[in-house]
This record gives C-alpha cells, structure tokens and sequence, in this order.
C-alpha cells in the first residue's frame, strides 16, 4: 500500500481545519448534545439488559424455590 503523500494528507487536513473554522458555537453544542443523547441512550440499554437478566435470574431461583416446598 502506498504511504499518502505531503500534499494528500496537507489537503485533508486543511479540508478539516476549514470545517472546524466554519462551525459556531450553536454548531457546536448541537453536536455535544446529540452526542451526549446517543451516549446516555446507549448506556440506558445496557443497564436495563442487565437489569432484565438479574430480575429474570432472581425469578427462575423463586420459581424453583416455590417447586421444591409443594
């Protein structure tokens, strides 16, 4: 694979300088806020999966407890 030359990787990162120039401040807590929405939504799932198996575990050790007294 060919390693990019001076020019190609100067080109991107002017390219991406000149998007970051152009965002406001508005822009900008736009982006932190959908960030922080996606981030919270995702760490939400992952404890209510956890949840739902504890509770689901805790259920099969009353059910069976309940067999073994009848």
């Amino acid at each position: 694979m060919n390693r990019p030359s001076i020019f190609g990787v100067a080109s991107y990162v002017a390219g991406m300088a000149s998007i970051g120039a152009s965002l406001t401040l508005a822009d900008v807590g736009t982006a932190v806020g959908i960030g922080t929405a996606v981030l919270t939504c995702l760490t939400n799932t992952v404890y209510t999966w956890r949840r739902d198996r504890r509770e689901q575990r805790e259920c099969e050790a009353r059910l069976a407890q309940l067999e073994r007294q009848t």
